[in-house]
């Protein structure tokens, strides 16, 4: 009687790079509909991270405003730094995200599981984006109601919510490594503070010229101040005046600023993230 033996060593099937990457974008987009579904479970924080970016616009643009060195309607000036500033801001659902699986095991769970190291963040950015489409849908809209307009086409338009977008991008990124720094959920607001000068620090709600030299300076390199002032010329609102090499070349500042905080912070997050994971 013949008996058969199976081979010592099955063949075991070749892993290309393109077959790496379709599982890594697999995996990513199960960990973003994972982050999705915390909106169902979380509405009142979803509402809130909608809202605050809102009543910041009415309470600038009615109660406080003023624009001080502004030419024009404030509001067609307000907007759009508005615009930048809630891209800035809103980082915290992220960052508690990123803290409260780190302590609570269930990265540890996630790496127990034939899934691609990266997918846990790239969801969590991918879901924040989402949102953050959404958060600037609202703001265009409300925006809109208060006599905001945009003048220079569709293309241009588009063209201003990219460097919103991609801002937002680099900020998120920044904010997973301080996520991480911190550790814990209870010490992400005290940490989140970092982020402040970025916002307030700017020409969001004030032109560089209306304040003291030294100060307009910082403000006219502010990364955010960039991303305002270019998307002001994109949307043809009323834009600071002043002559500097920063507000003369903003469109170019507010593609380099991002690109710089990516490559800062995104592999520092992403080594950060593995170290603490292990």
């Amino acid at each position: 009687m013949t008996t058969l033996h199976a081979p010592a060593h099955a063949p075991v099937p070749s892993e290309t790079p393109g077959s790496r990457l379709g599982w890594a974008l697999a995996d990513s987009w199960t960990m973003t509909r994972r982050e999705l579904a915390r909106w169902a479970r979380q509405p009142v924080q979803v509402v809130v991270g909608l809202v605050f970016p809102v009543m910041l616009l009415l309470m600038f643009g009615y109660l406080i405003g003023g624009g001080r060195g502004i030419e024009g309607e404030y509001v067609a000036f307000l907007v759009p730094g508005m615009l930048a500033l809630t891209m800035a801001f809103g980082l915290e659902s992220t960052m508690l995200a990123v803290t409260q699986d780190l302590n609570k095991g269930v990265v540890d769970r996630f790496r127990s599981m034939p899934m691609a190291p990266s997918a846990v963040l790239v969801g969590r950015s991918a879901a924040d984006m989402l949102q953050s489409v959404v958060g600037l849908c609202v703001m265009i809209g409300v925006g809109s109601a208060l006599g905001w307009r945009w003048h220079e086409g569709t293309a241009s338009f588009l063209a201003a919510v990219g460097l919103l977008l991609l801002f937002r991008f680099a900020m998120l990124w920044l904010g997973i490594q301080l996520a991480m720094v911190a550790g814990r959920p209870e010490m992400v607001q005290a940490v989140q503070i970092l982020v402040w000068p970025i916002g307030f620090l700017s020409n969001a709600f004030a032109t560089p010229e209306s304040m003291p030299g030294w100060l307009g300076a910082v403000v006219e390199w502010n990364p955010m101040s960039a991303t305002a002032t270019a998307i002001r010329d994109l949307f043809g609102n009323p834009a600071a005046a002043g002559g500097s090499w920063a507000a003369e070349h903003a469109g170019l500042l507010a593609v380099l600023w991002p690109v710089v905080l990516l490559a800062v912070f995104f592999p520092l997050a992403v080594r950060r993230f593995a170290r603490l994971s292990r």
